[in-house]
């Protein structure tokens, strides 16, 4: 089996299984009991806490766990804005996002009468600085850019955006980070950034893990009311084990990065030469983008009738997002890259993990060729 579909989700480590199991089974009490079991998983909590941020390069006070990237974003999106809807309406993002991201602006918009612009993209799917500068108004409350694109893996200038916003005191900056953590490097301080979505699926550990760093000073009104869990932003008993095995995913993934990640990227850079070489073969991925995301297209066949042959003989891909794959037969982040419908209509990812190396080459080369060959015969 060759599983390339790591943008979707990653398999859990068995250390963090392990993790999960224990704590399950040894610190089962609510953190919030005042007892001595409650006690006990309260501190395992808070070191969970403090390893997050640690890791992340913040303080702990800063570390929000939820249960992933779709929670993450909706509550920094909708919980800045309407804390904030009192020092302006007026919301800015890119029309690329994920749809957590989307949709949330869009209930802003429809909703509770917010006025969103979205930002268009370059052929490479990046946004621009300058015009980002050109939408901003006095109005501006909130600012939403990815850092990676879960599609086509391209790179935002977050940096340079977080700087340009640092000099406006009443806009937040929301990243989400979900797909570029631990792939791409990102400190969260140097680049201005008031909050950022991770979710632990992404990097080995289990669904239905997350977290979100709000920065000091940023104040959110809360999705769920209920409880004080969470430094008052988020009710509901938390999930000890999850956080815990979401805390080990995110320190062994980080340690293996330092020793693999380089090897990825020369993973990806010699297999996308190789998709350049196949006649009727369209890279859609930009140079210079996250080392484990590979976007192409066959525009002569169906993409769902390659991702099974590619199922057959057990390599797994995926079309465009996990979130929106069985509902949508097009990618729209292509067509806003200036593809062509046909392009965008046979968009396939490629996703690696950390493990994976130079021998994945061969075997998905020739089986997308044996691929194309026979499937064109048919199509014909």
């Amino acid at each position: 089996m060759l599983y390339l579909d790591n943008s979707a989700t990653t398999k859990p480590y068995k250390e963090v299984l392990s993790t999960f199991i224990k704590v399950t089974e040894e610190y089962f009490a609510n953190p919030s009991s005042i007892h001595k079991l409650g006690n006990e998983a309260e501190v395992l909590l808070n070191e969970s806490r403090k390893q997050v941020a640690s890791l992340l390069g913040v303080l702990p006070n800063e570390i929000i766990f939820t249960s992933g990237g779709t929670e993450g974003n909706n509550l920094a999106i909708k919980g800045a804005a309407l804390a904030n809807q009192h020092k302006g309406k007026h919301l800015i993002t890119s029309v690329i996002e994920h749809p957590s991201v989307l949709e949330a602006f869009k209930q802003l918009e429809n909703v509770h009468g917010f006025e969103v612009t979205y930002m268009n993209v370059d052929e490479n799917g990046i946004v621009s600085c300058d015009e980002l500068k050109e939408k901003l108004r006095n109005d501006t409350i909130l600012v939403s850019i990815m850092h990676v694109n879960n599609e086509v893996g391209s790179i935002q200038p977050i940096t340079d955006i977080g700087r340009l916003l640092k000099n406006y005191k009443n806009i937040l900056f929301h990243v989400d980070h979900v797909q570029g953590v631990t792939k791409v490097p990102l400190h969260f301080y140097d680049s201005h950034i008031d909050l950022v979505t991770i979710s632990g699926h992404k990097f080995h550990g289990l669904n239905g893990t997350g977290a979100l760093f709000v920065k000091n000073g940023v104040t959110l009104l809360p999705l769920f009311s209920g409880g004080s869990q969470e430094l008052d932003m988020r009710s509901g008993t938390e999930s000890l084990a999850g956080n815990v095995a979401l805390a080990k995913a995110l320190r062994l993934t980080i340690e293996k990065a330092e020793k693999q990640l380089e090897i990825v990227k020369d993973t990806h850079k010699k297999l996308r030469n190789e998709l350049l070489k196949i006649d009727g073969v369209n890279v859609n991925t930009p140079d210079n983008a996250a080392p484990h995301i590979l976007n192409f297209s066959v525009p002569n066949l169906k993409a769902e009738v390659l991702i099974h042959y590619f199922g057959e003989k057990g390599i797994y891909l995926s079309t465009t997002s996990a979130c929106s794959s069985r509902r949508k037969t097009i990618s729209h982040i292509l067509l806003e890259m200036n593809k062509r419908e046909e392009i965008a209509k046979s968009s396939i990812r490629v996703s690696l993990s950390l493990d994976h190396n130079n021998e994945i080459i061969t075997p998905f080369i020739t089986t997308l060729k044996k691929g194309i060959n026979k499937l064109s015969k048919v199509m014909r």
